[in-house]
């Protein structure tokens, strides 16, 4: 579920989100629940340790990583 309004008033909106805005008049405003809980930097770093010794995460080189980028982005292009 999430609530949209179109051309919502930016001078309804908190004023730390007012000021990245600048001159705006007005927004379109989605919101949506995030109920996920928030994870630490060092959860989500042991949660990667844990996939890669389970062997779940295998690590690439970078040339590995460069090559998988090409073959994307040539995909795109034909």
């Amino acid at each position: 579920m999430a609530i949209v309004r179109e051309r919502y008033p930016v001078s309804n909106l908190p004023d730390d989100i007012r000021e990245e805005l600048g001159p705006v008049k007005s927004v379109r405003l989605i919101i949506e629940p995030n109920d996920e809980p928030q994870r630490s930097l060092s959860e989500i770093l042991e949660e990667a340790r844990r996939l890669r010794a389970e062997g779940k995460i295998k690590p690439v080189t970078s040339e590995e990583a460069v090559a998988r980028i090409r073959a994307l982005r040539d995909e795109w292009d034909t």
